[in-house]
């Protein structure tokens, strides 16, 4: 492996052309030996290879920065221990199903921000799906009789469809469904953005807006198509194609580079119950000053590595680490510092009596069952384990 790695600039540009070759591989068995290659979509497929090359190097800056790489690190060895094996699965398909195809975290911000999120990621997904399959030649339909087309996939002939049939109109219409759906929830998010006052102080347009009118010009170009040979008789159709292509080129490349990008790597959100809780919402790690149980012991350690490699370890005089402490005591910690006091004097959760007699206010309550807010039987299962 480390001779392959020789061979190249860096990790980025080896995994940047294996990416390529496994791509032109997979358009020429898709195609059949390029028979089935539509030459009409040569502008997509030049922006796509530039999407996944521009992805590769992307993700691999990102999988290098300390916090993700301590964290894949972590999952990989949980994944492999067989003793985690039914948590494991438990944890990534609870995940999967919640935050990633229900998005139960954005709804708990709101239904309408839940809804608009939604109807774009799911909008995206599917549009993309259909347009790589058709661009790389994954997928294609051949006509068996006037009456039935053939569905061939990786040149493998599957499923057969009525030429007029409803499974046949869903197919022609599948990226008019995904551009209506990501439409939809790009104009709600467009007016969130331009009519809260909340959201306006915060966003910034090169970041937050921009997406969104690239998206609203793909979907919009897109659909534009759709009725000009549906309802125009092709007017001005050749000219419509090249100006939603170049909307599609622009998007595809921007996309590993923007906020976008969130796209891919969402999925990384299984890895965080998954190692990091031994049961659902409940700690495991005890807090060096008060005893109180506040985070997991390979969270504690994570984030120890990950501040180490980032020379920021908030080592302590006596060899302990602030992160050993939970966040009441770390919050103790700082101000008996900066008041230069060792440790509060009488109630540590009371008002505190200074040097100079100015009193300041405490800090904060213990946590207790309420803080999770878990039910009863898990509240009674948590107090037996404990004994």
């Amino acid at each position: 492996m480390r001779e392959l790695e020789n061979s190249f600039y860096s990790k980025t540009s080896m995994y940047v052309f294996f990416v390529t070759i496994v791509l032109f591989f997979s358009i020429w068995v898709g195609t059949s030996k390029f028979v089935h290659f539509d030459v009409a979509l040569l502008g997509y497929l030049v922006s796509s290879f530039i999407f996944a090359i521009g992805l590769t190097t992307r993700l691999c800056s990102w999988l290098l920065r300390p916090a993700t790489h301590v964290v894949i690190k972590r999952s990989i060895e949980n994944l492999r221990s067989g003793a985690r094996t039914n948590r494991n699965l438990a944890a990534i398909f609870k995940t999967a199903i919640e935050n990633i195809i229900l998005q139960k975290f954005i709804f708990k911000r709101g239904i309408y921000r839940g809804v608009q999120h939604f109807l774009i990621a799911w909008g995206c997904i599917g549009s993309f799906a259909i347009t790589f399959g058709l661009t790389f030649g994954w997928m294609h339909f051949d006509l068996v009789d006037p009456e039935t087309y053939q569905v061939v996939v990786m040149g493998i002939p599957t499923i057969t469809m009525k030429a007029h049939g409803f499974f046949a109109e869903m197919a022609y219409n599948g990226l008019n469904i995904t551009a209506l759906m990501v439409l939809v929830g790009v104009t709600m998010a467009l007016i969130r953005r331009l009519m809260n006052k909340d959201v306006k102080v915060t966003q910034r347009a090169e970041f937050d807006l921009f997406p969104l009118y690239l998206l609203l010009a793909v979907t919009v170009t897109g659909l534009v198509l759709t009725v000009s040979y549906t309802f125009l008789s092709g007017w001005m159709h050749h000219y419509l194609t090249l100006i939603h292509q170049v909307t599609v080129v622009i998007l595809l490349v921007y996309f590993p580079f923007g906020k976008l990008f969130h796209l891919p790597i969402r999925p990384l959100a299984t890895a965080v119950p998954m190692n990091y809780q031994e049961v659902v919402r409940v700690d495991t790690r005890c807090c060096k000053k008060c005893g109180e149980k506040y985070s997991n012991d390979d969270q504690i350690e994570d984030v120890k590595a990950i501040l180490a490699a980032q020379a920021f370890d908030l080592q302590l005089a006596d060899g302990s680490y602030l992160a050993d402490y939970c966040l009441p005591c770390r919050r103790r910690i700082r101000v008996m510092k900066q008041l230069n006091m060792e440790a509060p004097q009488g109630d540590p959760y009371g008002p505190i009596r200074t040097m100079n007699d100015i009193h300041i206010s405490g800090f904060g309550k213990k946590r207790s069952d309420e803080f999770y807010q878990l039910p009863k039987k898990e509240k009674e299962k948590e107090k037996v384990l404990q004994k």
